[in-house]
């Protein structure tokens, strides 16, 4: 049995894969979605490849035994090698949650070297629905101060500052997870105080301006909420660069 090990992990690996790609949308968690027949590719070839690997070596095992009458040959393996089938196999059940806070927290405060200047105008109509890295260019680096004024509407999930403060936070990636980077906007004058960490909420508010545009001073941006729903993660739990 030892033998067909790494056909189990191959299927194992493969199954996972196709779980979060083809059967759901945990993949988002990960990757984006442009990737998404590039993994369920790669599922169907690892197990099929795991399945084949299964067949040649069952018949390479019974031309053995007509051979040389039930004598084993060959090194089967060390049992250890098993335990490489428990990563797989929780990957399988129990696929690992979007990056959230902790995330958030180890990174530090970096924002991307673009100078001070005017936007394009927001669309008409309040409130006005924002990713946090579109509030947070805006609010830094816009001469225009096309924010101001207006109600805006953000989703993200909540971290805490050490001084008591709150933020609305999400993670922007390029192409996957490992890339991620922090969006953050402080969040002031909520009446019911702030949520839990972790806690998706979605923030209607107006923009408060802080600091020097384009300067240290003026991140992270704050916004003057007007009011605070508890919202579902959605499916995709980052912003796009």
């Amino acid at each position: 049995m030892r033998r067909y090990g790494s056909c189990l992990l191959l299927v194992l690996v493969g199954a996972a894969v196709l779980r979060i790609s083809l059967f759901s949308e945990l993949y988002l968690r990960y990757v984006q979605a442009a990737l998404r027949p590039y993994l369920v590719v790669s599922g169907v070839a690892l197990v099929l490849l795991g399945v084949a690997m299964a067949v040649v070596r069952r018949t390479a095992d019974g031309h053995d035994h007509d051979e040389d009458h039930g004598h084993s040959h060959g090194a089967a393996g060390p049992r250890v090698a098993w335990l490489l089938t428990l990563p797989a196999l929780a990957l399988l059940l129990f696929p690992p949650p979007a990056l959230g806070s902790y995330s958030a927290d180890r990174e530090a405060a970096q924002r991307a070297a673009q100078g001070v200047g005017a936007f394009p105008a927001l669309p008409a109509g309040n409130p006005v629905e924002l990713t946090l890295g579109e509030f947070s260019s805006r609010a830094i680096y816009d001469s225009g101060r096309s924010l101001k004024g207006r109600t805006v509407r953000m989703t993200g999930f909540v971290t805490h500052g050490d001084d008591g403060t709150w933020y609305l936070t999400r993670l922007s990636v390029t192409c996957c997870a490992a890339d991620a980077t922090t969006s953050k906007v402080e969040v002031r004058g909520a009446a019911d105080g702030a949520p839990t960490v972790d806690t998706w909420v979605t923030v209607t508010g107006i923009w408060h301006p802080k600091g020097t545009l384009g300067t240290d001073g003026a991140w992270p941006p704050v916004v003057d909420a007007s009011a605070v729903e508890r919202v579902k993660q959605p499916a995709d739990p980052y912003e796009k660069r």
